[in-house]
This record gives structure tokens, sequence and C-alpha cells, in this order.
């Protein structure tokens, strides 16, 4: 291919690339208008056909902070979002509610309990509750709810339930606490309990009411209970099945271009004159800033190994609830507490790798340290450890009930929602430290932009480390008593677009800069086939987003584009055979390339784990229908652990393995501790995935699907004994995968410790 022909063909894929995104976040952002307008309404009040008062507008907010100062969807779900020992509150009350109220009618005909009727009196009676709770009775003049008596009375017999389980007031409501998991001391009184009801009644009231003129709920029917009608709407079949026919089309389509094209691409991929015979580090000069970059990988792994405890400790939990090994660890560190710093930690040690690989490359790429340069990255370290301190201690200290003040939780202590748990204080500090990062990256990686050649990769480094920057302040756009729909959809752009999104380009970027410096890849090539990822990845990804808000509150639209865009999203994971044959060329044609081989091999399982994890688990939840049963379920979380860990843990620690190259003595590393911690980690994940989490999603999938949502988040199934055999399944796996943890650990040590002995790399002066 001529030069003229690559530019051409670079130059038409960067047009198609700003088109494409420029369409999609329109609409991303159109939707997002479309949820503000159609969002189900906060009543003025809720009131009795009589005109008596039961909840407010104040009450249902204050409510729900409440409900987020306990630890929020770390401390079951609502809505599906959020942890999986307790309930989905919404599904829960909605349930008790529907057999409250068909006891009260039952008993107003003088017919005895609604179980004791024979089949057609259930019938009938199942009629008149659905036509009770499905009519929308709010009044957008007014603002008002209206329920009847008997429905106020069915209402006061749940909220009587909730109050006394989040006060642990009665022996049943202390056994349930244990059973759920909630903190031993995490009481609150009797007025936030109310107002936590009035919430949960809210959420419930949303997912069992039509929409005005529509048959459907303001949650498209979800969660399923056929008490009262919610089964699965004619959109999320016909969506379903579309999706499916879109997604085999396009493997089709990409499997025949992509192997019209894989030949051609690795011939002229190789590099002219063949590939380095010499490795390009041995002359590299170590600046002091990328040596200011080991602590960081210090602190990763620390983390690592943190979050890992944490998650054994989490773990346990769905078997004693309050207890661990009959040690009484939550006491002091219950379950929300444990589960919010392990899922924080997932999202924390695996970023700060990637944010350190790209302090470390920028002036490996660009050649020299910018003046200040050091003082930047030491004070973006120090700024890290304040934030994870700081945050992790605010949040310890809300769901213990240490701050009473809901102003001052929602800034220092917690903020409830899954993975941006931190305090907006915490929040902000951090999005200013990720603009910080973008400046030190992009003007140590300046100099380097000034060759023709490379400069449009460059460029994709660019953008996506401009966009890690700004897309995490997403989460901004919400406030303390935003509307949970809205909070939603900004919640997700962080946690799909920052965290699945952009951060992957950057790590796709980075490494075909990197192979391109090692002499491994022709530019040209690596420019094209960068930009062509990350067209298909986020031509699906950016509007795959709204997968994750099918029943959160948003109309239809959301589901069509969601099931759509979601299932290509899959797509390119059906050619990772191509590029796990085209690393493998690559990985050591060499004799210095063979001493890249962990690194290769942590990449090389960032490809099986996208397949599995990202690809099969991921398309097998979120096709409408199929998350329709599964949301909130540990499908969810067989697919977060197999693609959280599996693609973007194992590419942070290739990337860690990459940079030690230059920061440690390569020649004095235990490679058989790398070996252990490598098959260890993937198959004690293996293990992790299908002998424990998968089985038990497919349980809940199935008494979700025969009887409803709320039996199978029920305590007593969750503490069934299949379900409880399958927790202590996991146990073998956990061992396994800590094994791997801990001998990656005690790798890093080693190797700090043996460089001590050998003279240290040439240090650039500072500029």
């Amino acid at each position: 291919m001529s030069d003229y022909s690559r530019e051409f063909s670079v130059k038409r894929l960067w047009i198609i690339f700003a088109i494409t995104m420029i369409v999609m976040f329109g609409a991303l952002i159109y939707f997002g208008q479309q949820i503000y307008q159609t969002k189900p309404p906060i009543p003025v009040a809720v009131t009795t056909q009589a005109g008596q008062v039961l909840y407010t507008s104040a009450d249902i907010e204050h409510g729900q902070n409440v409900w987020q100062s306990m630890g929020g969807m770390e401390q079951g779900s609502i809505w599906g979002h959020g942890s999986y020992v307790a309930p989905d509150w919404s599904a829960d009350w909605l349930h008790r509610e529907a057999v409250a109220l068909l006891d009260i009618l039952a008993r107003d005909e003088g017919r005895g309990a609604y179980a004791t009727l024979a089949a057609p009196e259930q019938a009938r009676l199942q009629a008149m509750l659905r036509q009770e709770m499905r009519t929308n009775t709010y009044n957008p003049a007014t603002g008002v709810i209206t329920v009847s008596a008997p429905r106020a009375e069915a209402m006061a017999l749940v909220a009587t339930h909730f109050s006394d389980l989040l006060q642990g007031g009665s022996p049943q409501g202390r056994s349930l606490r244990v059973q759920y998991a909630l903190p031993v001391h995490g009481t609150i009184s009797a007025t936030e309990a109310r107002d936590v009801d009035a919430f949960y009644f809210w959420t419930a009231w949303s997912a069992t009411t039509n929409r005005p003129g529509e048959t459907f709920t303001y949650t498209s029917n979800w969660p399923h209970e056929p008490l009262v009608g919610n089964t699965p709407t004619g959109g999320v079949f016909m969506w379903t099945f579309i999706s499916i026919f879109v997604l085999l089309a396009s493997i089709g389509a990409l499997v025949w271009y992509y192997a019209r094209e894989f030949d051609v691409w690795r011939q002229n991929g190789i590099p002219e004159g063949g590939f380095s015979t010499a490795d390009f580090m041995v002359g590299a000069v170590i600046t002091p800033s990328m040596r200011a970059t080991l602590k960081y990988f210090i602190v990763v792994v620390a983390l690592f190994v943190a979050q890992i405890g944490l998650g054994i400790v989490t773990a346990h939990y769905a078997v004693e609830g309050q207890g661990f090994y009959g040690l009484p660890l939550a006491d002091y560190f219950p379950y929300a507490v444990t589960r919010t710093w392990h899922t924080q930690l997932a999202v924390l040690w695996i970023a700060t790798a990637w944010l350190a690989t790209g302090l470390y490359v920028a002036p490996l790429l660009g050649g020299r340290d910018p003046k200040w340069q050091v003082f930047g990255v030491n004070f973006l370290w120090v700024s890290l450890l304040i934030i994870v301190v700081g945050s992790f201690a605010g949040e310890w200290l809300a769901i213990n009930r240490f701050i009473p003040d809901l102003n001052l939780n929602f800034w220092f202590g917690d903020q409830g929602y899954e993975y941006l748990d931190l305090g907006r204080f915490w929040q902000v500090y951090l999005f200013v430290g990720l603009l910080l990062w973008v400046v030190l990256v992009l003007r140590a990686m300046w100099p380097a932009m000034k060759a023709k050649e490379t400069k449009s990769l460059l460029y994709l480094v660019v953008l996506s480390t401009v966009s890690i920057g700004l897309l995490f302040g997403a989460g901004l756009a919400y406030g303390q008593h935003t509307h949970i729909s809205i909070m939603e959809y900004w919640r997700w752009w962080v946690v799909h677009l920052w965290v699945e999104g952009v951060f992957e380009v950057f790590a796709t970027a980075i490494v075909a800069a990197l192979f391109v410096r090692m002499g491994l890849l022709r530019v040209s090539v690596a420019t094209t086939s960068v930009l062509f990822a990350t067209l298909i990845f986020l031509g699906g990804g950016v509007l795959g987003t709204f997968h994750h808000l099918y029943f959160s509150g948003t109309p239809t639209g959301v589901i069509a584009l969601g099931s759509v865009f979601s299932a290509l999203e899959v797509v390119p994971l059906v050619v990772v055979g191509f590029e796990a044959y085209s690393r493998a060329q690559h990985s050591a044609v060499s004799d210095w390339q063979k001493a890249y081989h962990w690194p290769f091999m942590f990449f090389a399982a960032v490809l099986v784990w996208n397949l599995i994890g990202a690809g099969l688990f991921g398309f097998m939840i979120n096709p409408p229908l199929a998350l329709y049963y599964m949301q909130g379920m540990n499908m969810t979380a067989t697919h977060a652990h197999a693609a959280l860990f599996g693609v973007y843990g194992m590419l942070g620690l290739g990337l860690v393995l990459f940079c030690l190259r230059g920061l440690t003595d390569p020649t004095r590393w235990n490679n058989r501790l790398l070996a252990i911690s490598f098959w260890s980690l993937n198959i004690g994940l293996g293990m992790m995935v299908f002998l424990s989490l998968a089985p038990q999603g497919l349980l809940q999938t199935y008494a979700s699907f025969t009887e409803s949502y709320a039996y199978a988040r029920s305590a007593e199934f969750i503490h069934s004994p299949a379900m409880q055999f399958l927790v202590w399944v996991r146990v073998p796996g956990d061992l396994v995968f800590s094994v791997g943890v801990f001998a990656f650990a005690a790798f890093l040590v080693q190797a700090l410790w043996s460089s001590r002995a050998t003279a240290a790399p040439k240090l650039a002066p500072g500029k």
C-alpha cells in the first residue's frame, strides 16, 4: 500500500469516526433529555380518597438521602441496581403490598385469607388488585397521588415491616437484618425509617403504575411480578429478537471484512527492515518523572491485595450475614462497608495502573521531562492517597451512622451510588486530579507529536487522555436531591463510558504506540487498526450505555437503542482469535522480545476474558428479555467479575509489568512467581465464575421466571440450601485467586529488593 493510500485510509477513518461520535453522543444526549421529561413523577403528596396525607415529596426525597447515607446501592438495590444479599427494595415493597392488599380485599368480602380461596376467586381478586395498583392516579395539575382506603391499609402494613427492619425493633426484624447482612449498629430513627418507607413506596409505585396513556409501567413492567400483571412488554420481546439479528448480521460482516484484510494488515504491519533486533528499553533514558511513577505501581498492588481481601469477606457475609467465621467483624466493618470498599478499589487500582502507565509512557515517547513534571507526578500521588483514605473513612463513618447530618454525608460521607459512593468533596478532588493527570501526560508527550509519521496514532492517545479527564466529570451532573432516574443516566456515563469506554481506547492506543516504538508494528498499520477498533467499539459502546437503563424509569426508546447497540459491543470480540494470532507473531520473534513474555501473556489473557466476560456473559444478560429476569442477580456479578478483572484488571497488571521493565532490573525478576500469579489468577477467576457465580445466577433467573423477581431476591431463596452451597463452592476459587494476588505482590517486593543491588539506570536531568 502506498503512503498516499495509507494516509487517505487514515484520514477517511478519522472522518467516519468524527461523524459517528457526533451522531452517537447526540443521540445519547437527546434521549437523556427525554429521560428528564418522562421520568416517574415525585408527587407533592400521596393521599387517601378521604384526603389523609400519607407521604409528601419532602418525605420521599429525605428518605432517598437517608437510604444513601446507609450505604444505598451497596445494601440491597433499587430498580435492580445495587448489591445482591439484601432484597431489591422496590420489588420487595411491591410484592408485600400486593400480598397485603389481596388479603384485605378478601377480608372485606368476608372470605378469609386470600391463600385459602379457590383459584377462580383468587383470579377475581387479582383482577381487582391489578386495577387498583396499575391505574395511574397521579394528577399533574395538583401533583397528588390518590390511593384507596384498602390500599392505604396495605401500605401501612408494609411500612410497619420495613420500619421494624430498619430499626431492628422486633426479633423478626433483627433476624432479617442478619439475613440481609445489615449493619449491627446501623439502625435509624423512627422518623428516618418512615421517610425511607416513603422512598421505597415511591420506587415500587413507579414499577407498578402504568405510564399515562400506556399499558406498561414507568419501569416497562419491571420487576416480574405476576400478582400485579408485571410481565415483559411486547417491546422487550421485539427488541431482544432484533438485537440478536443485528448481532449475527454484524458478526458475519466483520468476520468477512477482517478475514479479507487480515493477511494484508499482518504483512504490512511488519516494520520496514523486519522486526527490531534490539530492545528499545536498553537505550531508553528513564527520566526522573518516570522513576517517580514506581510508587504508583506499589500502591496499585497494595490496593489490589486489599480489594481481594475485602471481596472474600463480602462474599462470606452472604452466609453469616453479620459474622465472619464466628468473628464479630461485622460490628466494625459491616457488609455495606466492605462491599463499598471492594467495588471502589476494583476501579481505583485498575485506573491507577492505567494512569501511572500514561505518566510513565509519555516521557518515554516525548524523550524528556518538562519542567515541574516530577513535582506534578508526586503531588498527584499524594492526592490519590488522600482521596482513598479520606473517602473510605467518610464511607465507614456514614454507614455506621456517625454522620447524622445528611448534607455533610453527601459531601464527605457516602453518596450511596454504586462505584460513585465517595462523598462529593472527594469526587470533585478526584476530578481535579484527573485534569492534572491530563496536563502532565500531554505536556510530556508533546515533543513526540512533531513526528509526522506517528502523529495520527498519538492523536488517539491525546483524545482518549482528554476524554478520561472530562468524562469523569459527568458524575458531577447530579446532586444530592436529584431524581434517581436522572442520577442513573449520569452515573452510567461514568461507569460505562469512562471505565468501559475511553479507558479501553487509551490502553489500546498506548499499547499500539509502544509496539511501534518497540519495532513490532508498522506505524501506518497500527494507526489504521487502532482507529478501526475504536470506531467499532465506541460505535456500539456509546449508545450501548442504555442497556443499563432499560428499567430505570426511562422511555421505551432507551430499550430500543440500548438493545441494538449493546449487541454491537460484542461484535469486535469475535475476532479475538485473529488478534491473539497476531500478538503471538510479535511476542517472540527475537530473543530480546522473550523478555516481554509475561506482559504479553497478561495482554493475551485480556483477549480471552474479553470474549468470555464482556462477550459471552455480557450478551447473555444484555438483551432486554434476558435482563428483565436477570438484572440485579448473580448473573450480573458473573459478567462484572469476568469482565472487570478479566479484561481491565489483566490489562492493568500487564501494563504494570511493562513499566516495571524500565524501573527494575528485569534480569533479576522471579519469573516463577509471575507464572504462579498468572495461572492462579486465571484459574481462580474461572473457578469463581463457572463454579459459583454463574450457577447462582442461573438458579435465581429460574426462580425469577417461574415465581417472581421478589422471590428470587428474598432471604428465603438466597439462604436456601442450594444457594448457600454455591456460596461455599466459591471458596476454592477465591483461595486459588488469592494465591495469584499474593504471588504478584511477592514478585513486586522481590523485583524491588533485588534491583537495589543493581546499578540504577542512568537518569536524565530534569528539564
